[in-house]
């Protein structure tokens, strides 16, 4: 993961040129194209993000080029983790003769859909397949539910802590987002009071991360209903990401999703990065649900967008269904990893005094409390430096305060417990 730093702007060169009338060589205009004008005349406004690395992204950089040991406890890529993936079964799925065929169809292919269907039984949500559409990822999801609610300047509602990616989807879609905080109390909830004060007129959507990423925080029932209400008062829809659903660490219990709510208009995202494993075959999808009009106007529209683009390739949507019956044998492996580290997390622990593990119920990611006597960088980069331990600090899932670090518990675990063990000899 990347966090930008400021990015400096030059100034017009010395001729004063701001634009390319008369430039008929190529080494004026490549003077020329150095300048900030250049910029301002070529490129979007949306897109002037600062691009600069930061100090820790810099080091950890340097520290692999140096060909130094590494112990990263940020792993988030399932196929680099050492899991065993069903190779035949996953590659036979993409050798489909159907795949030939070109069947557009706006929504994805239905029996793809009836798929999605199908795993929303197993969590005790009856969803219709008219209701699921298909989408290449998450990610896109998010973008047709943007487009969907939001003109340029309106605004979405979302949690903090959380993880980084929504700066850019937003900043893309001309997007403003307004953050509305967890608080921390033996366990993470939501600031409903401080939620509602920051809706304003052009407040068009509350995200919602079930589990949230990183702190593992699934929303309890209590907590849908009272956002249920708010959002049918204020006329707001839900957007329920739910990547992590199927990773409770409670094996007793299943976490409600908001898949089948018909209180709110709602759009549930999730797919089969985090579900199966398989972040590389871009498949994911997209639920409406909610009161009868305001989903049949949703539909209508998100239906317009995606048969725009047409994006999910025909071969992935064919082999969903495997693709899909793989996240059995996959969740059991990676489950059984993250309780594994979070059982040895927690016996490390034991032994001091100076660092505390966070509550969570979910997830692939621990929160560690740590002293607040340096900057959250600092002491990336001093664990980074001293002990070969990489870890990200907690103003990438944007902690309001220094004392926080994240650790991932997907990690191979002989890997992990060094890199813990690494961690809380630097502390200490």
């Amino acid at each position: 993961m990347l966090r930008f730093a400021a990015f400096s702007i030059r100034e017009p060169d010395a001729m004063g040129d701001s634009s390319p009338a008369g430039y008929n060589d190529a080494a004026r205009f490549e003077r020329w194209s150095a300048t900030s004008q250049f910029k301002a005349v070529m490129f979007a406004k949306r897109t002037n993000w600062n691009l600069t690395l930061n100090l820790l992204s810099e080091a950890l950089a340097a520290h692999r080029a140096a060909g130094k040991p590494l112990m990263d406890l940020t792993v988030s890529n399932p196929t680099e983790c050492g899991l065993a993936y069903d190779t035949e079964a996953i590659l036979g799925a993409l050798r489909n003769a159907e795949s030939l065929k070109y069947e557009p169809s706006a929504k994805g292919l239905e029996s793809a859909r009836r798929t999605v269907s199908a795993y929303y039984v197993e969590h005790g949500a009856n969803v219709g397949v008219e209701d699921i559409l298909l989408t290449t990822s998450t990610s896109e999801a998010y973008s047709y539910v943007f487009r969907t609610l939001c003109d340029p300047g309106d605004e979405i509602l979302i949690p903090s802590p959380s993880y980084p990616l929504f700066d850019f989807l937003a900043d893309i879609q001309d997007v403003k987002l307004v953050r509305y905080p967890l608080l921390y109390d033996h366990g993470w909830l939501i600031d409903f009071h401080s939620l509602e004060q920051a809706i304003t007129s052009r407040t068009r959507g509350v995200i919602v991360v079930h589990p949230n990423n990183p702190t593992g925080h699934f929303v309890k029932p209590a907590e849908m209903a009272k956002l249920n209400a708010i959002c049918c008062a204020r006329q707001l829809a839900i957007i329920a990401d739910e990547v992590f659903l199927d990773f409770a660490l409670d094996a007793t219990t299943q976490p409600t999703t908001f898949a089948a709510n018909p209180a709110a208009l709602t759009f549930t995202l999730s797919g089969l990065s985090k579900i199966s494993g398989l972040p590389q075959m871009k498949a994911a999808w997209l639920v409406a649900s909610g009161p009868q009009e305001m989903k049949r106007e949703a539909l209508a529209r998100l239906e317009v967008i995606a048969d725009t683009y047409l994006s999910m390739s025909a071969p992935a949507q064919l082999a969903m269904p495997a693709f899909l019956q793989q996240r059995h044998s996959f969740q059991k492996q990676l489950i059984s990893r993250v309780r594994r580290n979070l059982g040895q997390l927690d016996r490390l622990l034991a032994g001091q005094r100076v660092c505390e593990r966070l509550a969570l119920e979910g997830g692939w990611y621990a929160v560690l409390r740590v002293p607040a006597t340096r900057s959250n960088e600092d002491l990336a980069l001093d664990l980074l430096a001293t002990k070969g331990v990489f870890v990200h600090p907690g103003h990438f899932y944007d902690f309001p305060a220094d004392g926080f670090l994240i650790v991932s518990l997907i990690c191979p675990e002989p890997e992990f417990s060094r890199g813990v063990v690494g961690l809380l000899s630097s502390l200490d």
